[in-house]
Parts: C-alpha cells; structure tokens; sequence
C-alpha cells in the first residue's frame, strides 16, 4: 500500500514528516509520488526555509567538507599501511633524528621547493623538542631537470661516502639558491672535502635511478603530488606544517599507539 502523507505547512514539518518515514519501512514513500501542486509547494516551502536560513546551508557545507575530510583520512591511513615496508625501512633513505625513536617522521622533499627549505628549521625543532622522532628522507624531485640534478648528487655521494657526507650534502643542498651545474656541484663537493669526481661519476648510475625511480613509484602509490609531503607515523600530512602542529600529531600517534 503506498502511502501519499498530506503536505507540511513548514520546511520543519516536513523534514519531520519524511525523517519519520524513512525511519519505517512499511511508512517509507517517494516524493515522485505526490502530485505535482504538492510538490510545487513543497518545494517552495523548502526555498522559503532557506531564504530566511541561509545559514543552513553553510551548515550542510560544513558536514560535508568534514565527512570528505574523514573518508580522505581514512584512505590515507590504509595506504600508508599498504606501504609501510617501503616508507619506514627501504633500504636506501637517509636516516636521521632518533634511529630507536618509538615514531617515524617520512619527508618527501625536493631541493628547489621553497616550502621545503622553511620545513628544515621546523624539522630540526621537532627533533631537538622530542629527541624520540626517527626521520627518514625520501629524495622526491619534481621540479625540473634541476631537482632531479640536486637529487641525484645527493643520493650518489651517500653511495660513494656515506650517510654523514650525505647530510652535509643535503643541508648545503637546500640552502643552494644557484643553478646545479657540473661546475657548481664540483665546487660544493670540493668545499666540504669529498671526492667530487667519484660523486659526479656515479650520479647517473643504475643504482641511482633506482632509487629516485623506487620512491617516485612509492609517491604515486600514496597519491603524493607535492612538496613537502610528511607521513608521520601512521597519518600522511600534505603540505608544510610548523613544529608545534606537528608535535601535537606526534603526541596523538603515541596515544593511539
């Protein structure tokens, strides 16, 4: 039996009338089933109701942009799951900070990003602050031939020299503000007592483009398009973020944990 309620004088009345029958299925009905004057005048019950509340409607905005929040949150937690393995320990990626740390803070980052080099001091601040974060950095380039030229200087002289010469690299790296150049990379190189042939020599290595390859790889699988890019712990954060906002999502972590 179909059910035709008689219309509501008020938007309140009918938003009541129709929550009270989708509660029931045996009440349940369609609007499509009301006549075409009752749906005129619901329907303009309805924009009367707006037109004086039009807060409403930033209301139902505010739900919906947090509801897309939450469902982007929660994809992104399954796909820093997924990845785990390959974000926390590949094999390659510089590690700094706390190496026992009880949490892990992942940097996607590139040479030429201007938001990258503002991280750097707040990065140094966490770490100072906490003194329990295990920093990984993952060599991102993804603006131009001169990022991946800066990126593949980095990640060959910490296969030439090491994890020490590298961290040196990467910090005279960020603070570079000329073009990466055979030339200007010899004389950094040469400036901070490394064997700059050796690095220049292997830059361009198999072992090299596998590694900007595998992370490259890695930041299409998380959806990652830009720099800087955090995965802290379990939560993947877009975008440059000050220490003490941070410090609050590692505090959070180690709740849930």
């Amino acid at each position: 039996m179909t059910f035709k309620p008689t219309l509501p004088t008020s938007l309140k009345g009918a938003i009541a009338a129709t929550a009270l029958l989708a509660a029931s299925p045996a009440l349940a009905f369609d609007v499509k089933d009301m006549t075409k004057a009752e749906r005129a005048a619901f329907q303009a019950e309805i924009r009367a109701y707006l037109l004086e509340n039009p807060e409403v409607i930033m209301e139902a905005v505010a739900v919906l942009e947090q509801r897309q929040a939450n469902a982007e949150a929660e994809a992104d937690l399954h796909l820093v799951k997924a990845n785990a393995d390959a974000l926390f320990n590949d094999g390659y990626s510089w590690v700094g900070g706390n190496p026992d740390g009880d949490i892990t803070l992942v940097e996607f980052m590139d040479y030429r990003c201007g938001y990258c080099r503002r991280a750097v001091p707040e990065i140094e601040t966490l770490l100072k602050e906490d003194g329990n974060i295990r920093l990984v950095i993952k060599e991102f380039p993804i603006l131009g031939d001169a990022s991946v030229l800066s990126s593949r200087f980095a990640v060959a002289t910490k296969l030439v020299a090491g994890d020490d010469a590298y961290k040196q690299v990467h910090d005279a790296l960020i603070e570079f503000t000329g073009e990466p150049t055979e030339v200007s990379l010899t004389r950094l190189a040469d400036g901070l007592g490394l064997d700059s042939g050796a690095i220049l020599a292997r830059m361009d290595s198999d072992e090299v483009t596998s590694q900007l390859r595998q992370t490259r790889e890695l930041a299409q699988r998380l959806k990652i398009s830009g720099t800087p890019t955090f995965v802290l712990e379990n939560e993947l954060l877009r975008g440059y973020l000050p220490a003490d906002q941070m410090a609050i999502i590692a505090a959070d972590q180690r709740d849930q944990g």
